[in-house]
């Protein structure tokens, strides 16, 4: 990761080599497959003395097939050689540094484009709404600050001209009563959802980050069906559970232990799970019976919908933690409540 201006943060990931021949190359342009599987644009870097080779108009029709934006860049123009044709081309130096600036400007105009203009919980709100977060913090909590989602919450709530309160679950009781009235919504961690629904009056509407991220991801339908799916589980069946970060950054071990063993208490069978953690996910995923994927806060959205559409493909269902998590708990229709076009499928 680093800040290119006027992108902002990036993280840059290389396929070198792609036109490598031999077996070398075909692992390289495998490489290159999975990259664009999580890119959010591409730029194929090109020798501007030589033009495209074979290999390039290769890449450059994967690219199409995937629908990442891109742009060409013809390298070495200080040499001479190939003009920019398209508004998607552009020739620069990489040594004497000739027309980088404009290749940051048409990378940020790309990027600007491909904003999504969705919100978080923005659109269930009005101004002057209050919403009270329920964020526990435990040993799985980042030392001094927040998680990524809880900030992103309270800056879609700021953005709606609305207000929040911030609490853990021993002081929620007390913040709730301290308003003179009710919230517009509570919002939980999903581990915390037991003690919390019993807390919060069913008058007031509750739900979880889990359940505002998927919605906010475009897979909670997917997520809300694959919940269900474990009642169709027959002993012995493999299940996978997938973790975006690296193991015991962030989740602790809610994946490895907590999931497999609320599952089994939940279905009384046994089962085999396997696990995979960070970048890690089978490119086969037919032997499984289910997967059960984290939030994916370390993921971006690209490589979220990847995930989810490989297990389409071959007809896996696919849920993820908090959501499961919500389901076992007998609360994932509650959490639905404030989202009309799902409340209905549970």
């Amino acid at each position: 990761g680093m800040e290119l201006l006027p992108l902002g943060r990036v993280v840059i990931i290389d396929s070198h080599g792609m036109d490598d021949v031999g077996t070398v190359g075909e692992l390289r342009v495998q490489r290159a497959r999975q990259v664009l599987n999580k890119a959010d644009i591409a730029v194929l870097v090109i020798d501007g003395t030589v033009g495209k080779s074979t290999e390039d108009l290769a890449l450059q029709k994967l690219i199409e097939k995937k629908g990442v934006p891109y742009i060409i860049v013809l390298n070495k123009a200080d040499l001479g050689g190939f003009k920019a044709e398209n508004d998607n081309e552009i020739a620069v130096s990489a040594k004497t540094g000739e027309h980088i600036f404009e290749l940051k400007e048409k990378l940020a105009a790309i990027a600007a484009k491909g904003q999504n203009t969705k919100v978080i919980l923005g659109d269930l709100l009005e101004r002057g709404d209050h919403v009270v977060l329920v964020t526990p913090i435990d040993s799985s909590a980042p030392k001094g600050r927040m998680i990524l989602p809880q900030v992103q919450a309270i800056r879609d709530i700021l953005d709606a001209g609305a207000t929040c309160s911030v609490t853990q679950v021993e002081e929620l009781a007390g913040v709730l009563n301290g308003l003179k009235t009710p919230p517009k919504l509570v919002v939980t961690d999903s581990q915390a959802f037991g003690k919390v629904k019993q807390i919060v009056p069913e008058s007031i509407k509750l739900t979880s980050f889990s359940i505002l991220f998927a919605r906010y991801k475009g897979v909670l339908e997917t997520a809300v069906r694959g919940a269900a799916a474990i009642e169709n589980l027959k002993a012995g069946d493999r299940i996978l559970i997938s973790e975006g970060c690296t193991h015991h950054r962030q989740c602790g071990d809610i994946g490895t232990v907590k999931l497999p063993a609320w599952i089994r208490k939940h279905t009384g069978k046994d089962f085999e799970f396997e696990f995979t953690s960070g970048g890690g996910f089978p490119e086969d995923l037919s032997p499984y019976a289910l997967i059960v994927h984290c939030g994916g806060c370390m993921l971006n959205e690209r490589e979220m919908q990847f995930r989810q559409s490989s297990a389409e493909e071959k007809g896996v269902p696919y849920t993820n933690y908090g959501i499961l998590i919500a389901y076992i708990n007998g609360i994932l229709k509650r959490s639905l409540a404030p989202f009309d076009e799902y409340a209905s499928m549970i």
